[in-house]
């Protein structure tokens, strides 16, 4: 979960920048001008952003994520490991040549100069050998699976943005429609003040209701900036250009029972399979101290050539663990073997909760999608209707529109939050493992 910990903070601080910006705008006054509610004039004009589909921000994260490169190196460099475990250990030659000069003694040596050769070898226990071989390639194994999970945790970040930006799109979509409606309904009360017919209290609640939608508009403006921004840390773009997401928030699928969701991620997660790798790999370091207890031979040649004799000999050494047991090394490995246990107990638990979490989240968002689109909206909507035509024959005023307009809007928003809860479970499942249809 390293991944998705760094990528958030990454995200975190994209927001809380843009969050300053959207701090310093002011806020908007009432009354309002017709000139000054309108959202699209050359200031507030947004840069040109460049169309991008969720397929395309994938391979794009994919090619320029940090964390995928680093993951990466971190499976090349277990697999020079791996190398390196099989490697033997080099000779040792040893040549020493020297003068010999006598002395004045009775028989002296020859003078001349001497010549020494030597080399050792020394000879691995298979077990040890095998045991550490064995070790580093469970390293190789468990930094594969990590990368996996970085892959999933990457996909998931770059989904959940894309999905975002969509929404805030909708927002802004609903906010500029709102916002139109208010402002006609703001002109026609202004034509209705000036010929006498409506009351001036008509038009400055017209004038209020239009200011607050403008700042809607604004508040959704800012917020789509913040997740195109958030996008473009996602996929790790570095230019200077900002993405629009293109697509929807998606339909409902079906998904198997929890029962079965969740037999399939406990055997399929690369995050369980990253720990419960590397509680193997620390019972097999337990093996290799053990076996390094085992004197390791090194046999021992050497040839001497002096002026008068010449002599070659060859022996063995051995170390003799009289005083070093390696019980220290030993204590080490079987410590860290509960360690590794432990933690693989706690990622199950924790990965079986996200799963009930996001299965349920998914259930109950689906349920909302389906009740806000089958009854709240239509009936929403209708209630606009009702409110603008009994207005317009003067059986309702200006105040009973502007209440169905903005339960008009809260469904809406709660129909896109719905939608992009129900997409943000099923990202969340994704990124367990978990296959849908």
């Amino acid at each position: 979960m390293r991944s998705t910990i760094i990528l958030l903070f990454l995200a975190q601080a994209t927001v809380t920048g843009a969050l300053g910006q959207a701090n310093a705008l002011p806020a908007p006054s009432a009354p309002v001008s017709t000139a000054a509610t309108t959202p699209n004039d050359s200031q507030s004009r947004p840069s040109p952003t460049i169309p991008l589909t969720i397929t395309q921000a994938l391979d794009l994260a994919e090619r320029n994520s940090p964390l995928l490169q680093e993951a990466g190196a971190s499976v090349e460099r277990a697999q020079a490991g791996v190398q390196s475990a099989r490697a033997y250990t080099n000779p040792i030659f040893e040549f020493i040549g020297g003068n010999q000069s006598a002395r004045p003694i009775t028989n002296p040596g020859v003078p001349g100069a001497t010549l020494h050769y030597s080399a050792s070898q020394l000879f691995e226990i298979p077990k040890e050998r095998q045991k550490r071989i064995q070790a580093s390639q469970l390293d190789l194994i468990s930094n594969k699976y990590r990368s996996a999970g970085i892959h999933l945790s990457l996909n998931a970040f770059v989904k959940r943005a894309f999905y975002d930006v969509i929404r805030r799109k909708e927002q802004l979509a609903n906010a500029e429609s709102n916002l139109t409606l208010v402002e006609d309904l703001r002109r026609r009360v202004r034509l209705e003040v000036e010929v006498g017919e409506k009351g001036k209290l008509e038009l400055t609640r017209a004038e209020a209701e239009t200011a607050r939608a403008l700042a809607a508009v604004r508040s959704a403006d800012i917020q789509l900036a913040n997740t195109r921004a958030i996008l473009k840390a996602s996929i790790g773009s570095p230019s200077e250009e900002l993405f629009d997401a293109q697509g929807t928030l998606g339909d409902s699928v079906r998904i198997d029972t929890l029962n079965i969701l969740r037999q399939q991620v406990l055997a399929n997660h690369p995050a369980l399979s990253e720990i419960n790798t590397l509680a193997t790999r620390s019972r097999v370091i337990v093996d290799h101290e053990r076996a390094r207890r085992i004197p390791e031979p090194a046999l021992y040649g050497e040839y001497e050539r002096q002026p008068d004799i010449s002599f070659y000999r060859f022996g063995v050494s051995i170390n003799v663990p009289l005083w070093d047991r390696r019980k220290g090394p030993i204590a080490e490995a079987q410590a860290e073997v509960s360690r590794t246990e432990a933690l693989a107990r706690q990622r199950r638990l924790e990965i079986t909760a996200a799963l009930e979490r996001a299965y349920d989240q998914y259930q109950i968002s689906n349920q909302q999608v389906e009740g806000l689109q089958a009854g709240s909206l239509r009936e929403a909507q209708a209630a606009v209707d009702a409110a603008q035509s009994a207005y317009r024959f003067g059986e309702r005023g200006i105040v009973e529109v502007f209440d169905a307009q903005r339960v008009l809007q809260g469904v809406r928003n709660d129909l896109l939050d719905a939608l992009y809860a129900r997409q943000s479970a099923l990202i969340d499942l994704e990124e367990l493992g978990v296959k849908h249809q």
